[in-house]
């Protein structure tokens, strides 16, 4: 009888004591909050400051309110507002802080459209915009691209280059024309690529490099103005 009773008293206290301290929990104040932007080293599209002042706008900054007043997830939600964020977490720590952990959108193609204005396309082919804080070395397109092409044709093309670094750093801009035919201009040589449609760019593109090899290398780099590439088993070229 005496253990039933010392265990209901005990049970008792804890139930008593976890009550008490969440309403004191609840009942403080935050004293800080904290940003991290956890890609920081790799992208620079956002700032501390550009978090906080968001958060600040929309009169959800936590610092002297108490912690029954303060909404992690509108917090979240706000942040998430800014389009060049990727993900976010709001948490509050057990020092009495609110903290917003920041993960930046990863691009992978950056676009500069006659008709679509200047954007990049990110690592899961949404639409995301450029910022002033920060220039990341992607691929570049320029001319007349939709939004649809830039997403499908023109992202797998860029994940290529972005994954094959020797095409990459010598490739300097891709060309889109209004038939969505595709020229390249390189970094080295004083010509154009003309790729024609970007179907088969990898089998176009190792056909360029046998052209060098035994091409090129052998007239020399400024005789061409022009190569062509988009007829099967052919290169075909138009000297200076």
């Amino acid at each position: 009888m005496l253990i039933i009773l010392v265990a209901a008293v005990v049970i008792g206290y804890l139930i008593f004591s976890a009550s008490y301290f969440r309403n004191m929990s609840r009942n403080k104040v935050c004293e800080s909050f904290g940003v991290v932007i956890a890609d920081s080293n790799q992208y620079k599209f956002v700032s501390r400051q550009d978090i906080m002042g968001l958060v600040k706008r929309y009169d959800l900054d936590p610092v002297g309110r108490k912690f029954s007043e303060i909404n992690t997830l509108s917090i979240r939600d706000t942040i998430l507002t800014n389009r060049l964020v990727e993900s976010a977490e709001v948490f509050i720590t057990p020092g009495g802080s609110v903290v917003a952990t920041i993960y930046q959108r990863k691009p992978v193609l950056r676009v500069i459209s006659d008709t679509k204005g200047n954007f990049y396309v990110d690592n899961e082919r949404r639409i995301m915009p450029v910022s002033g804080n920060f220039t990341v070395y992607v691929p570049v397109a320029t001319g007349i691209i939709d939004e649809e092409f830039a997403r499908n044709e023109l992202y797998d093309f860029a994940l290529f280059l972005n994954n094959h670094s020797d095409w990459n750093v010598w490739i300097e801009q891709i060309v889109v024309q209004n038939n969505h035919e595709v020229i390249l201009i390189p970094r080295a040589g004083d010509f154009r690529i003309v790729m024609g449609d970007l179907n088969d760019y990898q089998a176009k593109l190792a056909k360029f490099a046998r052209f060098v090899d035994k091409g090129l290398n052998v007239v020399g780099w400024n005789r061409y103005s022009v190569i062509n590439l988009k007829y099967d088993n052919q290169v075909v070229c138009t000297k200076k």
